[in-house]
C-alpha cells in the first residue's frame, strides 16, 4: 500500500494548488486523478490579475500564452455596451498541466472508487493511505459523495448546467463577447478568443430556472450557434459541444469533517455572477493546505462570491 502524509483526489487547479503549498511545507503528497494530464477540460478559462498572483504566474513567462482583454462586448437583454476590464483567458488543456507541473506531487493515474476511514487513516481502494484526505474531484468528487453528502446537500437552486466547445477557427475575431439573459436564458452565453487561433463558445444557466420554464439548454445552444453564424463570427462549423455542471457559492458549505477537506468545485465555490471557478479553486486549495500544515481553521468565507468587481477593476 502506498502511504502519504496527505492524499489528494483530483488534479485540477484546486488539487494542484493544494499539493504545491503542502509540498513547500514539507508534506509527502500523493495525488490521484482518473485522467492523464494534459486532459481536455471545457472552460472559458478566465483569469483575473488576482488569480495570477495566487497561482504565482507571470504572463510574460507563462509558456503557453494568454489572451489579454481590456474590455468585454456585453449584451444585457439586448442592451449593448462595452465593459472595461483587466482579464486573461487561458486554455485549460495547457493551464491545468502547468499548475500540476509546478506542484510536482507524486501522481498516480487512478480513479478513486472505495474510500474508507480505518484506524485514523483514509484508505482509497485498498491501495493508498494517509491520515489526511483532500477532495478536489469537482462536482462529482468521491470524497464529497462518501463523507460529506449528508452534511452538505447540493441544491438545484445553485446548480449551473453548461454546454461549450473550444476549437481552432481561422481568422477568429479578437473581441470577447458576453450575452446575458437573452431569449429567456437564466444565465449567459459567451464567445472567448484564445491564443493560437482557438475560440471557446458556450451557454450556461440555472438548471432550476430552465426546468421551471420547461426550457432546454440545447435550445439556447442552437440559438447561440445561429447568432454566431449571422454575426459572421463562426461560419459553417460542425459543433460538438461538451456538457458539464457545477454549483455556485450560494451559502456556507461544510468544508471539513475530521481530517477530510473539500476544495474547489467539490464545495461549489463558483462566483454567483459569472460562474468563474478557477480562482476560488486555487485559493481554496491553498487555504486547505495552510490549515493542514499549521493546524489553523479552514474557512473559505474570504473567497469572493462575485467576479465583476475584479473583472472591472485593474487591481484588487
Amino acid at each position: 500500500m502506498i502511504q502519504a502524509d496527505v492524499l489528494i483526489i483530483g488534479g485540477g487547479p484546486a488539487g494542484a494548488a493544494c499539493a504545491r503549498r503542502l509540498k513547500r511545507g514539507g508534506a509527502h503528497v500523493v495525488l490521484l486523478d482518473k485522467a492523464e494530464f494534459p486532459r481536455f477540460k471545457p472552460c472559458a478559462g478566465w483569469l483575473t490579475p488576482q488569480v495570477l498572483r495566487w497561482a504565482e504566474l507571470e504572463p510574460a513567462t507563462y509558456p503557453y500564452g494568454l489572451t489579454e482583454f481590456t474590455s468585454f462586448d456585453v449584451s444585457l437583454k439586448g442592451v449593448r455596451f462595452k465593459l472595461p476590464t483587466h482579464q486573461y483567458a487561458i486554455r485549460r488543456f495547457e493551464f491545468d498541466r502547468w499548475l500540476l507541473e509546478q506542484a510536482a506531487p507524486e501522481f498516480h493515474l487512478h480513479e478513486a472508487r472505495d474510500l474508507r476511514l480505518e484506524n485514523g487513516r483514509y484508505v482509497v481502494d485498498g491501495e493508498f493511505s494517509a491520515p489526511v484526505l483532500v477532495g478536489a474531484g469537482g462536482t462529482h468528487c468521491p470524497v464529497r459523495r462518501t463523507f460529506f453528502a449528508a452534511s452538505t446537500p447540493q441544491t438545484e437552486g445553485a446548480l449551473i448546467v453548461a454546454q461549450e466547445e473550444e476549437f481552432q477557427y481561422p481568422g477568429r475575431d479578437g473581441r470577447c463577447r458576453l450575452w446575458f439573459f437573452e431569449n429567456g436564458l437564466p444565465g449567459y452565453a459567451w464567445y472567448v478568443p484564445k491564443v493560437d487561433g482557438y475560440v471557446n463558445v458556450g451557454v450556461g444557466g440555472f438548471a432550476g430556472g430552465l426546468k421551471r420554464r420547461a426550457d432546454t439548454l440545447k435550445r439556447h445552444w442552437n440559438l447561440l450557434a445561429a447568432q454566431l453564424e449571422e454575426a459572421g463570427l463562426i461560419r459553417a462549423h460542425a459543433y460538438k459541444p461538451a456538457g458539464h455542471s457545477y454549483y455556485l457559492n450560494r451559502r456556507r458549505p461544510c468544508v471539513r469533517l475530521g481530517n477530510a477537506y473539500l476544495v474547489g468545485d467539490s464545495l461549489g465555490l463558483a462566483t454567483i455572477d459569472m460562474g468563474e471557478g478557477i480562482g476560488p479553486a486555487i485559493r481554496s486549495g491553498q487555504l486547505a493546505a495552510e490549515a493542514i500544515l499549521g493546524g489553523a481553521e479552514y474557512t473559505v468565507a474570504a473567497i469572493p462570491r462575485t467576479s465583476l468587481p475584479s473583472l472591472v477593476g485593474w487591481r484588487r
